[in-house]
């Protein structure tokens, strides 16, 4: 009894650091992702995930454009197909789009064929209803393994990860505790992910579900916030394209310093 209790502990324990391990930002186990941007910029890219949920992504567009700010909103398919409207504002104003997949299902559980279906639906979505495909996938939860990379990478794919620990904004601690758990934790090239939606869910239009499932207005006020005070400190904002161009220049530049020694 004794033996099977130890060995039940220590698969639990393998377990719990396993799913650890998957879901660790900052962990390359399984192929490259883009973490943060240059550690030398002062720059700093929003993220935010699983919309469109109007009216809350609406209303963070209206701080973001009172602001002067692009972010990056990585879009579930089934809320882009629901709000098609909202997808084409943040085009129009120039946001730039990722793909979360059709409807924020777990890919480590998926067949491949099941992932490539998630993606290429989303994508086919966005593009009809924004008229362009996203270059950029962050997979829910941030779980992947080589499986979800490798598909990821035949289908052009960057991965974007974040470098900002989660505020865990769904669990609304309050607008001032989300914000300050981003802006004590941003660094030079920092990468933020905040909430406009949950999972994708069609909130707008399924009666039945709780309006606290749906609701991110301590997002939007956060965001606000944030924004504020993270320019106070001298920090820029991005998109993640942008950022991207700045990694690449950055590793062009030590390239060309290393050979020249």
């Amino acid at each position: 009894m004794l033996r099977w209790g130890l060995l039940g502990a220590l698969l639990a324990l393998g377990s719990y650091f396993a799913y650890t391990i998957v879901e660790d930002p900052g962990n390359q186990l399984f192929g490259r992702t883009l973490v943060a941007g240059p550690s030398n910029a002062r720059e700093v890219a929003l993220t935010f995930d699983d919309g469109p949920n109007p009216p809350y992504t609406n209303r963070i567009l209206d701080v973001l454009r009172a602001e002067h700010v692009h972010a990056t909103f990585f879009i579930v398919g089934r809320a882009a197909d629901a709000y098609p409207d909202v997808v084409r504002r943040m085009v129009r104003e120039g946001h730039a789009l990722g793909n979360h997949t059709w409807d924020h299902s777990h890919l480590l559980v998926q067949s491949r064929a099941a992932m490539r279906n998630e993606l290429r639906r989303t994508d086919d979505t966005i593009y009809r209803v924004a008229g362009e495909r996203p270059r950029l996938m962050r997979p829910p939860f941030g779980a992947r393994d080589f499986a979800v990379l490798e598909e990821a990478k035949k289908l052009g794919y960057t991965v974007v990860m974040w470098s900002v620990p989660l505020p865990k904004d769904w669990e609304q601690p309050g607008d001032a505790a989300i914000a300050k758990r981003v802006i004590d934790n941003v660094r030079d090239g920092g990468i933020v992910v905040l909430h406009d939606g949950n999972r994708g869910i069609v909130c707008g239009k399924r009666a039945a579900t709780a309006a606290a499932l749906c609701d991110r207005g301590q997002d939007v006020a956060a965001t606000r916030t944030i924004i504020e005070q993270l320019r106070a400190q001298g920090y820029h904002f991005v998109t993640i394209p942008q950022l991207l161009a700045d990694v690449r220049r950055q590793t062009v530049k030590h390239t060309v310093a290393r050979s020249s020694r």
